[in-house]
């Protein structure tokens, strides 16, 4: 990683993702059904199913309604997965209530204008290389990594190696 994320991250308990344009790219192909369809990214998934069996409390919240990425994600041990969020923040607000989370202790990762409420509520927001200029400007950290390239992966590693989570016993070694 080039870029470090300048913040306490021993502080992150909590890290909620919207998905597409940073779990997946921000173009989407359309099944021939009208259906969108999504790219994920295999090393994002890999760290998100680490961070799970570390404790981490990891959550989706995207205003899609897809179901491909409730399985997506519930297959990775992702528990919170809120889809058709339309409004974000007040679902945010009410997972962040659910752990007893203050906003020091959660990061958000977003790209586009419905992101930008939630980035200001949380304590650690994070942006793609690729995101609109507001979320850019909005985060504390703006990975190197464009949406759907590794996002995920960026965040997680860093907050799993300041945590001394990172490699660190038989959990890294398999999926």
């Amino acid at each position: 990683m080039n870029n470090k994320i300048d913040y306490d991250l021993s502080l992150i308990r909590g890290i909620v993702f919207d998905v597409d344009g940073v779990l997946s790219p921000s173009t989407i192909p359309l099944h021939p059904s009208g259906e969108p369809m999504r790219m994920v990214n295999i090393k994002d998934g890999y760290a998100l199913q680490l961070a799970v069996k570390h404790g981490l409390q990891i959550a989706i919240l995207s205003g899609a309604a897809t179901e491909a990425i409730r399985v997506r994600f519930e297959g990775l041990g992702v528990q919170d997965v809120y889809l058709g969020a339309a409004m974000k923040l007040p679902v945010f607000e009410q997972w962040m209530a659910k752990y007893g989370f203050t906003a020091r202790q959660v990061a958000f990762v977003g790209d586009d204008i419905p992101d930008l409420q939630v980035m200001r509520a949380a304590g650690l927001a994070v942006a793609p290389a690729d995101a609109a200029p507001e979320c850019r400007e909005a985060a504390r950290y703006v990975s190197p990594c464009n949406g759907g390239y590794g996002v995920g992966r960026d965040l997680l590693e860093q907050v799993m190696r300041a945590q001394g989570l990172w490699l660190d016993d038989k959990h890294a070694f398999g999926w």
